[in-house]
C-alpha cells in the first residue's frame, strides 16, 4: 500500500502518538521495500522497521527479489516471512519458508514468522496439523528462537473482515505453545511470542489482548488508520492484568 506522501502521513500520525513504553510493547512497522528508507529515517526509534519478504539464500541472479544482506545493511531489523498470501498466491511451500527463516536468522535479522490455515482446513477439523506442520517446517531448521516471533493469521480472516474469536485464537495460540513445549523446549514455549493476525481492529484487539496466549498482533489494513494506535495501546490489558 501507499505513496511517499501518504507514507509520510501514517508516519506523522506515529511519530505524534502516545503509546505506551518500550518494556510494554514493540512496536515494528513493515511497508513495503521502496519506502523503509523514507520510513526508517522519520520514524521516531523506538518503534522499529520490517521488510515484508526476504530472499531464501545469499543475493545473487534472483531478479527481483531483495536479500536479507541488504536489509542488514540498510540497517533493518526485522522481516516477515512466511505470509499467507506468499504461501498461497506465490505457492511458498512449508520448507521453502523454513529455510527463508534460518537464513535470514543467519544474518542477524528478528523474524515475524507467519503460520495459518485456510477456511477448507479450519472445516475439515485440521488446524491443528496445518499449523503445527507449518511450524515444524521451521524448528527443523533452527536451533535459536530467542529472535523468533511466530505470527499465526487464520487465512480466512484475513481481509475479510471476518474474525477469529478471541476463544478460537486462544485455543490455536494455545496448541501452538503446547506444540514448542513438546517438539522444542519448555524454555522456548514460555518466551516466544505468539502474536495474532486477520482483520484486527480497534473494535476488537482488547478482548484479543486479554486471552493469555495471545502476545500481540500483525496488523493489516487497520495499520494505515488511526486506530492502529489504539491497537498498540491494548497491550496495556496484559500490563494490568
Amino acid at each position: 500500500n501507499g505513496t511517499t506522501e501518504e507514507v509520510k502521513k501514517i508516519v506523522s500520525l506515529l511519530n505524534a502518538a502516545d503509546v505506551p513504553s518500550q518494556d510494554v510493547v514493540e512496536v515494528v512497522v513493515s511497508p513495503p521495500y521502496v519506502f523503509l528508507p523514507v520510513v526508517k529515517s522519520s520514524l521516531r526509534p523506538e518503534f522499529q522497521v520490517a521488510a515484508q519478504n526476504c530472499w531464501v539464500k545469499k543475493g545473487g541472479a534472483y531478479t527481483g527479489e531483495i536479500s536479507a544482506e541488504m536489509l542488514v545493511n540498510l540497517d533493518i531489523p526485522w522481516v516477515i516471512l512466511g505470509h499467507s498470501e506468499r504461501r498461497a498466491i506465490l505457492a511458498e511451500s512449508n520448507e521453502f519458508v523454513g529455510d527463508k527463516v534460518a537464513y535470514a536468522l543467519a544474518q542477524g535479522l528478528k523474524v515475524i514468522a507467519c503460520i495459518g490455515e485456510t477456511l477448507e482446513q479450519r472445516e475439515a477439523g485440521s488446524t491443528v496439523d496445518v499449523v503445527a506442520a507449518q511450524t515444524k517446517a521451521i524448528a527443523e531448521k533452527i536451533s535459536d528462537w530467542s529472535n523468533v516471533v511466530l505470527a499465526y493469521e487464520p487465512v480466512w480472516a484475513i481481509g475479510t473482515g471476518k474474525v477469529a474469536s478471541p476463544a478460537q485464537a486462544q485455543e490455536v495460540h494455545l496448541e501452538l505453545r503446547k506444540w514448542l513445549q513438546t517438539n522444542v523446549s519448555p524454555q522456548v514455549a514460555a518466551s516466544t511470542r505468539i502474536i495474532y493476525g486477520g482483520s484486527v481492529n480497534g473494535g476488537n484487539c482488547k478482548e484479543l489482548a486479554a486471552k493469555p496466549d495471545v502476545d500481540g498482533f500483525l496488523v493489516g489494513g487497520a495499520s494505515l488508520k488511526p486506530e492502529f494506535i489504539d491497537i498498540i495501546k491494548s497491550a496495556e490489558v496484559k500490563k494490568n492484568a
